[in-house]
């Protein structure tokens, strides 16, 4: 008996016993010494606790740990890091939707513990609590192989280093389809298909193949990175994104972001009893646009770390061009028991036992780093340039002093009479003009009493200033009026490039001398994703490979010459926004687009430039706003400036 009726009898209870005992008596049924009716009651109700399923607590789990395919790709290459792999592959096909497989070289399992390795908190790395505080591998939860495989169809084929034959073990959705003996390689390979099959809510929420290969990318570097002697290789539909030998770390960097970032590398190396920090900052004058070659790591492990950002930059202070963000792969060395990994599923988030001393080392480290550099350049023998200077031999002829030829028969004063006629025929000439100078400015009389047909050639009648070469003064009727230039330029350019967009049509301006760049692989992704949007806002753009393009053309409205920059500005745009660009509103690509294109602060403009601004501003839809919602215009009244005066 269910609903609102099954309460009747319990009701009816209640209402009987305080008539009947009175208000004390039914009080003291409620004493936790004297409870007489918690039995009856319990009787009447319905239980509504339960233990959940295996499979769906395991669903529940991987909401927390498997977000998207690039979850997947780094809880697999962390474990095959923790087994001693020195061999990693890892092949992708459709972003990870249809296969994310990883293959490594490393111990492999044993039947029994492949099996339990898809159990929660199924775990080799720890034993007790007290070992959470002394954490040296990548995993230790238990949670990720149960997460994948609650979410997906799971293929396992393992040997261990001391078994002659290895275990096939097939999972979907949690329930294990097949445990058989098969013969393999030594180590693991871990095969995840259809992810999310199961789940087609979340399946529909995956963003474009783009998107998702850029986020498996940035999780491949992070890993890769801190285990430069481990072999790595991505592939994605049957293309090699990389392949990386083991090495050093300043191969590993260049191997991941190109041979360009080897001149920009400056050495960071500092010890301490609190910490050790090493790896290597980026140059002043090689700062991007850009975030993407910016690296923490501690013990080994990449995390996300905002704190030590700003140390970093406060080191950079007044030496970084505007808006330029610093590289830097740095690598902290810390006791395990003196850090916290254990805030979060994904542990990435890190805290420090005293993170004030350690932003204070790591500021002092950079900006010693950055002096060194200034004062003693770095020297990059791999691309030393040789200079040879010829030795003396005794064979060889002593070099003559050179002969000056002179003309003994030459007369400067030969001629006299012909430079004296020269001489008059110049003087006449100048004389003619000097008499006939007013014939130049003739009829602009009539034209100045006609006002119709000399408003091209009056000042202008309104006042513009510019203020340190930022904002623009204009005196109106309330006060005066400022505008931020730079985003008062963003809200043209935004609203123009909008139209084009919307009217598919743009000018470009095709470049002389087309510049050549090698992108990271994930703002390669980026570009590819938005690339009929940029074409129609006026962008030439050649696709080589290998993460290589070719500007040919950019939009004719920018300000910009520096087509690489302007698209770095955009590229990092849609790094904030952190949404998909293919499903996003063309707003978005506007947006970026107006924000690379804008003058920049700094930038001296006549007063033609300053009125022709204010003249389009105020022609917009939207003149008070940037298109990213910060105010462009701002008004000091009268009262505000006679307040001051008193």
């Amino acid at each position: 008996m269910t609903g609102p009726k099954s309460y009747v009898p319990i009701i009816y209870i209640f209402v009987k016993m305080f008539n009947q005992g009175g208000k004390a008596h039914f009080m003291n049924l409620f004493n936790p010494e004297k409870l007489a009716i918690p039995t009856i009651i319990y009787q009447l109700m319905p239980d509504v606790i339960k233990l959940l399923p295996d499979s769906v607590a395991n669903q529940i789990a991987a909401g927390e740990v498997i977000q998207r395919p690039a979850s997947v790709v780094k809880e697999l290459i962390e474990n095959s890091v923790d087994a001693g792999g020195k061999n990693i592959r890892v092949i992708i096909k459709d972003s990870g939707k249809t296969l994310i497989q990883v293959i490594d070289d490393g111990s492999g399992m044993s039947e029994t513990d492949a099996r339990l390795s898809f159990e929660r908190h199924a775990t080799s790395k720890i034993t007790t609590a007290q070992d959470l505080f002394a954490i040296t591998t990548k995993g230790f939860r238990g949670e990720a192989l149960a997460s994948i495989a609650a979410v997906a169809m799971v293929e396992l084929k393992t040997r261990h280093e001391d078994s002659d034959t290895g275990i096939l073990i097939v999972i979907n959705g949690s329930k294990v389809e097949t445990q058989e003996p098969c013969s393999c390689q030594e180590g693991s390979s871990f095969s995840v298909k259809n992810l999310f099959f199961n789940i087609p809510a979340r399946r529909k929420f995956l963003k474009s193949d783009n998107t998702e290969i850029r986020h498996i990318v940035n999780e491949f570097q992070k890993i890769v990175l801190a285990h430069p002697e481990i072999r790595f290789s991505l592939h994605h539909n049957d293309t090699e994104i990389y392949n990386l030998v083991a090495s050093n770390l300043r191969q590993r960097i260049i191997g991941v972001f190109g041979k360009q970032i080897n001149q920009d590398l400056i050495t960071l190396e500092t010890e301490t009893s609190l910490i050790k920090i090493k790896g290597f900052i980026g140059k002043p004058e090689n700062a991007r646009r850009t975030y993407g070659e910016q690296f923490f790591f501690v013990n080994n492990r990449f995390m996300k770390h905002p704190y030590f950002h700003k140390a970093v930059v406060e080191a950079y202070q007044n030496i970084l061009p505007v808006e330029a963000i610093p590289s830097y792969f740095i690598f902290m060395e810390a006791d395990p028991a003196s850090i916290d990994i254990n805030i979060h599923p994904t542990k990435t988030e890190i805290k420090f036992e005293d993170e004030r001393s350690i932003w204070q080392i790591l500021m002092a480290s950079v900006r010693e780093a950055l002096g060194r550099f200034n004062i003693v350049p770095s020297l990059d023998f791999e691309n030393e340039v040789l200079i040879e200077i010829p030795v003396m031999r005794s064979s060889n002829i002593m070099p003559e002093m050179p002969k000056i030829e002179i003309n003994k028969q030459f007369n400067p004063f030969d001629g006299e009479e012909r430079i004296k006629e020269r001489s008059g025929f110049v003087e006449r000439f100048e004389r003619e003009n000097t008499a006939n100078w007013e014939k130049l400015y003739s009829g602009l009389k009539k034209e100045d009493d006609n006002p119709e047909q000399s408003d091209n050639i009056r000042e202008s009648p309104r006042k513009f200033f510019q203020v340190k070469n930022k904002y623009i003064v204009c005196p109106v009727k309330s006060g005066l009026m400022v505008i931020d230039q730079k985003r008062a330029h963003e809200r043209v350019l935004y609203e123009r490039f909008l139209q084009c967009l919307s009217e598919k049509r743009a000018i470009s301006q095709v470049d002389m001398f087309p510049v050549t760049a090698e992108l990271n692989p994930a703002d390669y992704y980026i570009l590819k994703e938005i690339e009929g949007d940029l074409e129609i806002l006026g962008f030439s753009i050649r696709y080589t490979g290998k993460n290589k393009i070719t500007i040919n053309g950019r939009p004719a409205d920018s300000s910009s010459s520096d087509p690489l920059e302007m698209l770095e500005i955009l590229i990092e745009d849609f790094k904030k926004t952190q949404t998909d660009p293919k499903t996003g509103a063309k707003e978005q690509v506007a947006a970026g687009m107006a924000s690379a294109s804008a003058i920049q602060y700094g930038k001296v403009l006549s007063h033609g430039e300053m009125e022709d601004l204010f003249d389009t501003l105020f022609a917009c839809h939207a003149p008070n706003y940037s298109p990213k919602g910060k105010p462009v215009i701002n008004i000091i009244t009268l009262e505000e400036i006679d307040k001051r005066f008193k």
